[in-house]
């Protein structure tokens, strides 16, 4: 809208309200100054009139964004849109606002949406991604703008990091199935080359063979998602290894992996225990619940909230990194471990029919 429209449109709401157009603008912007009355009679006046004020222009007019960017990974796993969720609830709770993109875990798209971002001129960003491109790192520095990375990338003078101590949390899962007497462990993965998805799988090896030195493996892949996780079981059912439990890389995933069991006859945890991580809403209600490793990601959102809108009366928090521990939430679909005799042989016959 240009901007003399803009004004002429603020004169006529406060021509019908009866109020100046300073009064109108305080309304408009939220501020508290002006009686609830007055503020009644203005939005009513505005809504009468159909007046929308351009606030993208109004931004650029003052330099002050109140638009947040979130990149995410995959907006399908409900562990990235809870983190949104927490973002957005506590950027509204603040008069802001904010956009999404979903990059499908390609480094060309994450570079694409946030260089669009950046051109809205976003207050903040944040990237819950897995994917990074290292060119990237450097444009983002340039901006100045605050700055939220998930899981990869660096501090820098207006960056800051949140990090999953991933390690401690799959060390968590390994040890607690290995007391339960599993030592023929299979892990479920998605987009090996990414180092966050990749930290999982080399921890998960590494800790298996602290545990036993005889324990037996095997890594299988999918898409990130249910289906994803459906044919990495079916995978693994038909490879001839006979697993007495099965750690996967995310909730999404494992869920799928209950699915393609439960088909095929195999029982959770009688024949195989089976182990997610995040948390997700799901684990807790699909059947059997999920063990898993609790990730907080409300507490997430508002930490990258907190990062790129800190108040002003507080400490700047940019340029450090804060690292979150996983906690092992124990549920239903996980037990002792049975005769490995008998389950191999159960679970040739499963694949078999």
């Amino acid at each position: 809208m240009p901007k003399h429209a803009e004004l002429m449109n603020l004169n006529a709401v406060a021509k019908k309200a009866g109020v100046s157009t300073a009064t109108v603008s305080r309304v408009l912007n939220d501020l508290k100054v002006v009686k609830n009355s007055t503020r009644a009679r203005v939005l009513k006046a505005a809504e009468e009139l159909k007046y929308h004020p351009n606030l993208h222009a109004r931004s650029l007019a003052r330099g002050k964004s109140r638009t947040l960017g979130i990149l995410v990974s995959n907006m399908e796993n409900p562990f990235f849109f809870d983190i949104f969720r927490a973002l957005e609830s506590a950027a509204h709770s603040r008069g802001y606002e904010v956009v999404v993109a979903n990059t499908d875990y390609r480094s060309e798209q994450l570079v694409s949406s946030a260089r669009l971002m950046i051109g809205w001129r976003v207050a903040g960003l944040a990237a819950i991604v897995s994917e990074m491109d290292a060119d990237l790192m450097q444009v983002l520095t340039d901006t100045r703008i605050p700055i939220v990375f998930y899981d990869v990338g660096t501090p820098r003078k207006n960056i800051t990091n949140v990090r999953v101590d991933y390690r401690k949390g799959m060390k968590k899962v390994v040890e607690y199935l290995y007391s339960l007497g599993h030592a023929r462990m299979a892990f479920v993965g998605h987009h090996s080359t990414l180092e966050p998805i990749n930290e999982r799988r080399k921890t998960f090896l590494e800790s298996v063979a602290h545990c036993s030195p005889s324990a037996e493996t095997h890594i299988v892949a999918g898409t990130d998602g249910l289906e994803g996780g459906r044919q990495a079981a079916r995978e693994l059912l038909s490879s001839g290894f006979h697993p007495t439990s099965i750690i996967c890389v995310n909730d999404f995933m494992a869920v799928g992996v209950l699915r393609e069991l439960r088909d095929q006859g195999v029982r959770v945890p009688e024949d195989i225990s089976v182990t997610g991580f995040d948390n997700i809403k799901l684990a807790e209600f699909c059947s059997p619940a999920l063990t898993t490793a609790h990730i907080p990601r409300e507490q997430i959102g508002q930490i990258i909230f907190e990062n790129l809108v800190p108040d002003a009366k507080k400490e700047q928090f940019t340029g450090r990194e804060i690292l979150i521990d996983p906690e092992l939430m124990v549920r239903e679909s996980t037990g002792l471990v049975r005769n490995a005799q008998a389950a191999a042989g159960n679970q040739e016959k499963f694949v078999a029919d």
